[in-house]
């Protein structure tokens, strides 16, 4: 089969996927449940009390499934639960450690049978506020959608819970605790424990973690002066600056340039080749890593990727879709050089010559003082406050998050 078939193929599968969802999501049992369990789509400003600045707009979330101190409350608990994996070792904070920002220090994750996963872990700070997810998937647009994916998939295997419903429904009924929080979360659908109201209540937790703290926020957004030092405030008028041009696609709000929030309701989405790879000198990237494309079957969309927020970036290393640049100061290398060259081996290339790649990545000259001014304003973006809030951190026992 060509690259074409094959590209059509992924995509009717995902379409096949999509379809499960949206069934598993409108299956009800009772008029109450039709109610709690409807269709996952329309979306709407959450009225849920995030705890923000007065400067930040509200997130989006889907009317069918309201942000609630309930579910937001369940979720934490079924996100670091280890029941909800094949074998019970790994749990969905197994691959978003809050010390990381919610990544887990890996090139690339691994899954319950040691299989890996061919991208890199994204933070879920702030997920809230994108109206796309993963690195290339411009048809995974809610977190209940997306969260199937790591549960049930097979290619590859994650959690490995396909085909296990009833016994993830078992695995949790019998547990005291949970009888009491989805009762809590979901009395429209009397408290029912099932794979719809599990995807629910992660999906409101992960909605619920929101950084706005940072230094940078609090020097740009408040006025406090002293928030960042002289070193920081340099570097970023160099990240804005036409000369590096960072700012074209991390930008705004979450400094990336996909969001979606109360204030900017329609949403932008964008996608972006930096010159990472280039094979074949004609652009491809590896076979397992094609980015869009893979969805779209446009040879245009090769290498394209999301642009992830740089929110928290100084603690979420390694970098870019497959975690294949250790270190800041190798990704400004990457950016600087207008793509990057790889000498040898299968991956051989140069980026910088890819026909796909970006204009907003045409390279750029800094001294060893600027390099340092730029990671200090990169550095800025940490909200060491989100690393250690009780609030997302794992509220088991530890002789309980074994099971």
């Amino acid at each position: 089969m060509g690259a074409g078939g094959i590209a059509m193929q992924r995509l009717l599968n995902l379409a096949l996927l999509c379809s499960a969802i949206l069934l598993v999501l409108s299956v009800a049992h009772a008029q109450q449940r039709q109610a709690a369990l409807q269709p996952i789509d329309a979306m709407v400003p959450s009225r849920y009390d995030f705890g923000l600045p007065a400067w930040a707009p509200r997130p989006m979330e889907p009317a069918a499934n309201p942000t609630t101190p309930a579910k937001v409350e369940l979720g934490r608990y079924l996100f670091y639960d280890t029941r909800l994996s094949r074998d019970g070792t790994m749990a969905c904070a197994s691959c978003h450690e809050q010390a990381r920002a919610f990544t887990d220090g890996r090139a690339v994750s691994r899954g319950v049978t040691g299989e890996s996963t061919p991208r890199n872990s994204m933070s879920l700070v702030n997920v809230a506020y994108f109206p796309v997810l993963t690195w290339a998937n411009p048809l995974l647009k809610h977190l209940e959608q997306q969260a199937l994916v790591p549960l049930l998939g097979q290619e590859p295997v994650e959690l490995g819970l396909a085909g296990k419903d009833a016994e993830i429904v078992q695995r949790l009924a019998v547990e005291p605790l949970y009888r009491r929080l989805f009762a809590a979360a979901f009395p429209e659908a009397d408290g029912e424990i099932s794979l719809a109201t599990v995807v629910r209540a992660l999906s409101a937790f992960e909605r619920s973690i929101v950084s706005m703290r940072s230094p940078y926020d609090r020097y740009r957004y408040e006025g406090d002066a002293d928030a960042l030092s002289d070193s920081a405030i340099r570097g970023e008028a160099l990240f804005f600056s036409e000369r590096l041009e960072c700012h074209h696609c991390h930008n705004g709000l979450n400094l990336a340039d996909t969001v979606l929030h109360e204030r900017n309701k329609a949403g932008e989405i964008a996608f972006h080749n930096t010159g990472l790879y280039n094979l074949d000198g004609n652009g491809a990237y590896p076979a397992n890593n094609t980015g869009i494309a893979e969805i779209t079957g446009r040879p245009e969309d090769m290498g394209r990727f999301r642009a992830p927020s740089l929110r928290n970036v100084a603690v979420t290393a390694p970098y870019m879709h497959d975690g294949s640049i250790p270190t800041l100061d190798a990704v400004i290398d990457h950016y600087a050089a207008g793509g990057r060259t790889i000498a040898s081996g299968p991956h051989a290339g140069i980026g910088r010559i890819n026909p796909y790649k970006s204009s907003f990545a045409p390279g750029f000259t800094l001294t060893q003082g600027e390099r340092a001014d730029l990671i200090a304003f990169l550095t800025s973006l940490t909200d060491e406050a989100l690393l250690h809030d009780p609030r997302f951190a794992n509220p088991w026992p530890k002789k309980e998050t074994a099971k």
